[in-house]
């Protein structure tokens, strides 16, 4: 979380953290149960102005073993290459620093804390000369790789405000301890495209050592870091975007070598002709159609899967999802499309086949274009019963008949079961309307 801008500000902030409250590891305003044990990943973006670069991903993983905490966070690039993996070890309650390892594509970084800070900065593939670490700090400090995940535990609200001391190092000549500045805090309704509006803390954070301010989003409910805003120079700021690995809305998982098995490992078929008739109205006037079935044509797709508890909890989801209207329906399982088998219509006539299935229920897909020919009946007018005096007697309207044709599209699904090895079933894949 560190920027590429210097300590110059040193000069120039000598009050920034004056009145803040210190929070340093041990003080009561820590509580590491807002920590949740597990993994979170993040999408980096650089944005300039409304353009948005996606520049990599890093993950966040917690665990806990004993009286020990660990802190991992895992760098990818955009093209999802390994270039960066930051590790620390801290007080399960304190967060007091134990162990810092870096790992990068041209330098490594190992580091023991205490009253003094050991370890040795390493040059990779012949980068440079192996350099030992010594440092005796005056003061507490929190590892500046967990003070990110430190600010989750703070019992922030409207105001709250406090300073809190880090240490960080590379190999320039600038490594010092420096403090975070909790600036300000408020509500914030966060928006997630998969979960909705959560409410949240906007904590403005400034980084003492280089001036740069940073904004966290911090869930109120569960403490989960939604989003970092920090800046890069030039009017680009990074954000970093909490994908929400724990979404799991549904419960079933999909099981793909199942699902291989019942379309490769049987010996039951399934035959059909696949059409469509429409009695549909045209502007409120009834229509008879002239081509009772008109046929799938000659090379139609037709599709194949075994029905699966995930796929019917799949499809309840975003049924309810999109009658609420208010966020993206879930994606599909992506080993879904892998278990889908196909054939095409062979003949004129709408016929298909789909052989060596098991015993199970299917799901039967299949979409068609085809010209639907209807008469309809249309008003000409109206003829009148006549007096020899011109007066009217009585009067009816008239209605003729015509032919017409259009176009129009037949969307299919349809569940088909096979009950035993070796069932033939025929089926008619019909859209009627």
């Amino acid at each position: 979380m560190r920027t590429l801008l210097r300590p110059i500000y040193l000069l120039l902030l000598p009050l920034a953290s004056f009145g803040q409250k210190p929070v340093l590891p041990g003080s009561p305003d820590i509580n590491t149960s807002r920590l949740t044990p597990g993994k979170s990943l993040f999408t980096i973006y650089y944005v300039n102005g409304t353009t948005w670069t996606n520049k990599g991903t890093y993950t966040n993983e917690i665990s806990v073993s004993g009286n020990e905490m660990r802190f991992v966070v895992d760098y990818k690039d955009e093209k999802g290459e390994w270039y960066r993996k930051r590790t620390s070890v801290a007080d399960a309650k304190t967060l007091s620093p134990i162990s810092y390892q870096s790992k990068g594509l041209k330098n490594s970084i190992d580091l023991q804390f205490g009253n003094t800070i050991t370890g040795t900065y390493r040059y990779l593939n012949g980068g440079g000369k192996d350099k030992q670490v010594l440092f005796k700090p005056a003061e507490k400090y929190v590892d500046f790789n967990v003070a990110e995940f430190m600010f989750t535990t703070l019992p922030l609200d409207v105001g709250y405000k406090a300073s809190i001391r880090e240490f960080y190092y590379t190999d320039h000549p600038d490594s010092i301890l420096s403090n975070y500045i909790i600036k300000d805090v408020k509500s914030y309704i966060h928006r997630s495209p998969k979960t909705g509006n959560h409410e949240t803390w906007l904590v403005n954070v400034l980084e003492e050592s280089s001036g740069a301010v940073y904004t966290y989003i911090i869930d109120k409910k569960d403490h989960r870091l939604w989003q970092r805003e920090m800046p890069v120079g030039g009017g680009t700021t990074e954000v970093c975007v909490n994908e929400e690995l724990d979404y799991q809305p549904i419960a079933a998982k999909f099981n793909k070598a199942e699902a291989l098995a019942k379309l490769e490992k049987g010996n039951s078929v399934i035959v059909g002709t696949a059409f469509a008739r429409d009695h549909s109205s045209r502007k409120g006037i009834a229509v008879v159609n002239i081509n009772k079935a008109q046929f799938a044509p000659k090379g139609t797709v037709v599709s194949i899967i075994p029905n699966s508890d995930y796929l019917e909890e799949w499809k309840a989801v975003n049924k309810k999802l999109a009658k609420k209207n208010k966020i993206p329906q879930v994606p599909i399982d992506p080993d879904v499309a892998a278990c889908i088998k196909k054939t095409t219509v062979y003949d004129d006539r709408g016929h298909f086949e789909f052989t060596n299935l098991m015993p199970g229920e299917y799901i039967l897909i299949t979409s068609f274009g085809y010209t639907h020919q209807y008469t309809y009946s249309y008003y000409a007018g109206t003829s009148y019963l006549m007096h020899p005096s011109g007066a009217v007697l009585s009067s009816n309207d008239v209605y003729k008949s015509a032919n017409a044709s259009t176009g129009a599209t037949a969307e299919i699904e349809m569940k088909v079961t096979v009950k035993k090895d070796g069932d033939k079933v025929d089926v008619n894949l019909k859209d009627v309307r």
